[in-house]
């Protein structure tokens, strides 16, 4: 049985590496007869692919602890969901399944009608770059990731899933991480293969879609990772700056810089090589946080450790960026048109470009830091979250400050609505001070959350002044995504600076304060599972000496993982969120519990979930004319 989805991959290898030499051969000779056989090869590879994955889902189904990925990521009383989930849940599987996610994107662009609008040269020399991918993947499932590698005799039960991941948003965060890192994939092949052979066609508005889409999920799966680690990390935070959440973080600033500079890149046919650079640089700092992860190079709480791909990952990067320098070097030259000033929208979306960047880089650095400081130090130290903060948080604010001010920019400098943008700047003022009196005195946080106060109220005055915006899907897409993250912005900024915690050791009923909350210990209820034993404490919560709900906090102890773990409670509030922990407790039912108030903590959430569901307003139809005028570009991401 295992042998069919490994030769399946196998297979896949080598035929991702014949149609490439095919067109690569096509290529060289000015041609493109090959692209029917390449267009079916792909379809087959697909077909490949999803016979390996399917056998891998199989597997779990049916608890086949034969194959080495299933024993070690399962056992016999993991529920079905999980069990399934678990595809993804190490190095192997979601290797498998992100080169799923990126077969599966290679072969639907077949089917779309701007494929079928390119040039014959153009096709060819996009499936040079993606076949080149595509069997980079397979030799890495088919040598260092085999997840279909078999232990005899079986075991007769697995060593069950890591408790951390059976969680929801554990689910769903790295599907949506790689549904993102796949889709960049066909944006940045499109650029190289529009660059090389000078397409007419507009490479930035052919991969839109894609680009915008991968945005999406990307930024969802980013946010779902700090939904999961904030519910279920029991520390009360969403954010750390552990490497391996910055691993994703990265590309994601490079994705959000190149939307800006595409839309200058689209409405005054400028910053054509940055743009290509921009769309490549993704897609590689995409690997690159499969290579923080995997590689070794870094010790983070849930990297996966050495899986013998670092090296393989590094020359693949290396390659490309050389790929990508050559591509841009000998491509046809290009006229691009110059650049209004600072004091336009096109100058403030570079500047807002450059700003992401510069984010990129320091976290970049920051990342990779104990590797940098191991040129003249025997004992390099990662840098904390506090450097993190420093660095990051006044650039986001300036990042918040521009798309206030943006959208009442003109295209060619000047000001739109003047005596409005006066009234808007008078709003902001007056939030400011109203947070202040409010007891929002931290500067970041202050500047963060009227920024974000400041951005609604400058979509609703533009909205409203505006009838051509309200008139335009593509602008009702992009303000939204602009309204998602002025959300997100006064989450963050409140949040984080304004949590209060608190400890205490109760016995049974014992009380104690946080904040206006008293917390009651009521008593210790135990139940137990197949699969684990749970201790749950009973807390009543009172304000103004009114009783106003319970939580339960609680700690499990799973039958097939040595360490207990502890589940959080929260009491859900869009004001003040309570959340509880259960540290530990006696055999005589004293308990230590952790208590600490998250003040607009699910504003983030809500904020990420208009932004990921409304960004996709923006995404266009076939039959919609694509506006590359400055109009067009009144829709833009800031």
């Amino acid at each position: 049985m295992h042998i069919i989805p490994y030769y399946s991959l196998l297979a896949a290898l080598l035929l991702s590496l014949l149609a490439a030499a095919a067109c690569v051969h096509q290529a060289w000779e000015g041609r493109s007869k090959v692209l029917p056989w390449v267009e079916n090869a792909q379809i087959v590879i697909c077909t490949l692919v999803t016979i390996s994955s399917f056998f891998l889902l199989w597997a779990f189904y049916v608890k086949d602890f034969s194959l080495l990925y299933v024993s070690r990521y399962s056992d016999l009383t993991l529920p079905l969901f999980y069990r399934l989930t678990a595809f993804w849940a190490g190095q192997a599987g979601s290797m498998l399944f992100w080169a799923w996610l990126v077969v599966i994107c290679g072969t639907i662009i077949l089917f779309t009608k701007r494929y079928r609008l390119l040039g014959g040269q153009t096709r060819v020399f996009f499936w040079i770059f993606f076949l080149g991918i595509q069997a980079f993947f397979m030799y890495l499932l088919t040598g260092h990731q085999n997840p279909f590698m078999e232990i005899s005799p079986a075991p007769l039960d697995g060593q069950g899933l890591n408790p951390l991941l059976q969680h929801p948003g554990m689910i769903i965060h790295p599907p949506t991480l790689f549904i993102g890192y796949a889709g960049f994939t066909i944006p940045a092949c499109l650029a190289l293969a529009c660059w090389i052979t000078g397409e007419k066609q507009s490479w930035i508005q052919i991969a839109h879609n894609w680009t915008l889409t991968a945005w999406i999920f990307l930024s969802g799966g980013i946010i779902i990772g700090g939904w999961w680690a904030y519910l279920e990390l029991g520390w009360g935070g969403y954010w750390a700056w552990d490497p391996v959440e910055n691993a994703s973080l990265i590309p994601w600033l490079s994705a959000t810089a190149f939307l800006h500079t595409a839309i200058v890149g689209q409405g005054r046919k400028a910053l054509g090589k940055t743009n290509v650079l921009l769309m490549v640089l993704t897609l590689v700092l995409c690997f690159m946080a499969t290579y923080l992860v995997r590689s070794g190079v870094i010790d983070s709480l849930h990297a996966f450790g050495d899986g013998g791909v670092g090296n393989p990952l590094m020359l693949f990067m290396m390659f490309s960026m050389v790929v990508t320098a050559l591509v841009l070097f000998f491509g046809p030259a290009r006229d691009d048109r110059p650049l209004s000033g600072l004091a336009s929208r096109q100058g403030l979306l570079v500047v807002t470009a450059w700003v992401f960047l510069t984010l990129g880089l320091v976290v970049l650095m920051g990342t990779f830091w104990p590797v940098i400081s191991k040129l003249w130090t025997e004992n390099p130290m990662g840098l904390d979250a506090g450097f993190y903060n420093r660095v990051c948080l006044p650039l986001f604010a300036v990042i918040g400050a521009i798309l206030v001010i943006c959208p009442w920019i003109q295209w060619k400098e000047g000001v739109r609505h003047g005596k409005w943008l006066a009234v808007l700047a008078g709003i902001w003022l007056a939030l400011g001070v109203l947070l202040w009196i409010n007891g929002i005195r931290m500067p970041l946080a202050l500047v963060g959350a009227s920024a974000g106060l400041a951005m609604v109220v400058s979509i609703v005055m533009l909205f409203i002044l505006d009838p051509s915006l309200r008139r335009r899907r593509t602008a009702w897409g992009a303000y939204g995504v602009h309204l998602g993250v002025a959300l997100m912005f006064l989450g963050v900024a409140i949040s984080g600076p304004y949590k209060v915690e608190a400890e205490a050791v109760l016995a049974p009923g014992e009380s104690m304060t946080i904040q206006d909350y008293t917390i009651t210990y009521v008593g210790m209820e135990t139940w137990s599972t197949p699969a684990m034993m749970v201790f749950a404490s009973r807390l009543e919560v009172s304000r103004d000496g009114k009783v106003i709900g319970e939580l339960a906090p609680q700690r499990r102890s799973y039958r097939t993982w040595d360490r207990p773990h502890a589940k959080i409670d929260t009491r859900f509030s869009l004001g003040v969120e309570l959340y509880a922990t259960l540290l530990g407790f006696t055999e005589d039912e004293i308990i230590s519990l952790k208590m600490s108030t998250q003040p607009l903590v699910n504003w983030i959430w809500i904020g990420c979930v208009i932004l990921c569901l409304v960004g996709f307003v923006a995404l266009r139809t076939s039959k919609g004319k694509v506006r590359e005028t400055e109009a067009g570009a009144d829709a833009s991401i800031a």
